[in-house]
């Protein structure tokens, strides 16, 4: 490895041809180019070939404001009617100021380049030649036309306060605490790219860091990089881009894997000491960037999950979602103490509160209708108008076993492709309410997601919630019609 400012980094060879990947690991693993977003459908073709699809965690189905375009909770990648890869292709090692033909090198928008600043005084810039074999998608939160899908900040909440000791750096450069708000995003305005190969089997490899609009990547100065052993270059982003391979198939034996780091050439890192750190981790040769069926993308902001068609096709559709909750209102589960008849609202009134809505004890799962009375005022919350607290908030105690604990409305899951498997709703994550299948709220309680630094905590994936418990969620105790 070659640290910036070492006296074999000041003195590299002038230009070197490259080989076909700048990742060992990989045959010829293909880097990303900008495009057209959405251009993926052939004229004439009844069913385009899916590579996948990406879905954002903490959305239930779309944004709090609706999916609009390129900034949306859900995008499918199909392969395009002309491949627009590029792979790399050439080497070149500067000194600053800038010869004119590497000038014109950055300059030329229909050239690709990485830059890689080792010093002031000297640069390594590799140039990109186009791949007839790859298809590249790019994310990150620029809303240019460079960018595929533009990801946002996830606004998840927690229970138990902030993360540990990581610190991250701002749009800004400026230092965002794990315990505290950032005024600025976290989450790169080029994250990361997605290559795929447009041939069978179809291999989706992630990179991090993206294109810019004139077709460049910038490392800086206090970025992480180095030389490889192989005379290429390889480096990480500011806040960097982590990945988690579930340890086993995602719906038969779902398991967490380990949380790694991708490297602009796609090679995989154990993770920094700090998230911004410009000493990378420990390379770990028997890994790949290769997705698979379940892959956690996180980008230091918003975390992201790679499902493949084959897994697609075994996840509730919207309209099995309604059936499911069709069938649930049709056994007419009444509230165990005023005896009305609960109902699941209409998978469209997202987070609107119907009077029918059912309400559980997170606690012991007991579902009752809403009553108003049953807080612990001795538990210090405070009460509201007419001797009651807001809904949302405050202890109550089960008429039904008098375990004490929160009191929630109970929500359906929307996002089909969250889900494991098409098992009935019988299940809800704690505390937030959110049901779901018994295998989806197993899977994802011992899923340990980022959260902000260099915290990781099992969260509900239609919220974002911190998960509390015991296990992280709770079967649900319907009582039927006494008629």
């Amino acid at each position: 490895m070659v640290l910036e400012g070492s006296s074999e980094a000041l003195c590299p060879p002038p230009s070197l041809e490259l080989r076909p990947s700048c990742n060992k690991s990989q045959p010829s693993p293909p880097l990303g180019s900008c495009s057209t977003p959405h251009d993926g459908l052939f004229p004439g073709d009844k069913e385009p070939v899916k590579y996948g699809e990406l879905i954002v965690l903490g959305h239930n189905g779309s944004l709090a404001n609706g999916d609009k375009g390129r900034r949306r909770s859900r995008l499918a990648l199909y392969k395009r009617p002309k491949a627009n890869g590029v792979k790399p292709d050439v080497i070149h090692n500067v000194s600053t100021p800038l010869v004119s033909k590497h000038r014109q090198a950055l300059s030329n928008k229909s050239q690709h380049s990485i830059s890689y600043t080792l010093s002031r005084s000297h640069s390594v810039i590799v140039e990109y030649t186009h791949d007839t074999n790859t298809d590249m998608f790019q994310i990150g939160r620029s809303t240019e036309s460079m960018i595929d899908f533009v990801v946002t900040d996830t606004a998840g909440s927690s229970t138990s306060g902030g993360g540990g000791g990581w610190q991250v750096q701002g749009a800004a450069g400026e230092g965002v605490g794990g315990g505290g708000q950032s005024a600025q995003s976290t989450i790169s305005r080029y994250a990361c790219r997605i290559m795929c190969e447009r041939n069978a089997p179809y291999t989706a490899r992630i990179y991090a860091a993206g294109f810019d609009s004139s077709k460049n990547i910038f490392l800086g100065e206090r970025a992480a990089k180095w030389r490889t052993s192989d005379g290429l270059m390889d480096g990480l982003t500011t806040n960097g881009v982590l990945v988690m391979h579930p340890a086993g198939d995602f719906v038969s034996e779902p398991a967490p894997g380990v949380w790694r780091e991708i490297s602009v050439c796609g090679n995989v890192f154990a993770l920094r000491e700090t998230r911004s750190a410009q000493q990378r981790g420990k390379l770990v040769e028997n890994e790949s960037n290769t997705l698979q069926d379940g892959s956690l993308i996180d980008l230091c902001g918003a975390t992201l999950l790679w499902r493949t068609p084959t897994g697609l096709r075994r996840t509730p559709t919207l309209k099995q979602l309604e059936s499911l909750r069709q069938e649930l209102n049709a056994a007419r589960p009444q509230c165990p103490v005023g005896f009305n008849t609960l109902a699941f609202p209409s998978l469209a009134r997202r987070e609107i509160v119907d009077k029918k809505q059912p309400w559980v004890y997170v606690n012991c799962g007991h579902v009752h209708g809403y009553h108003n009375w049953g807080y612990r005022k001795d538990k210090g919350h405070n009460v509201g108008p007419g001797g009651t607290a807001p809904a949302s908030t405050g202890e109550r105690e089960c008429p039904m076993c008098r375990r004490v604990g929160p009191y929630v409305p109970l929500w359906l899951g929307c996002e089909g492709g969250l889900y494991l498997d098409a098992g009935p709703p019988t299940h809800a994550f704690c505390p937030c309410g959110h049901v779901c299948s018994e295998k989806t709220v197993a899977g994802w309680s011992q899923i340990p997601l980022p959260h902000g630094t260099h915290a990781f905590h099992a969260a509900c994936p239609f919220c974002g919630t911190w998960l509390t418990g015991e296990q992280g969620h709770i079967k649900l105790i319907f009582q039927g019609p006494v008629d």
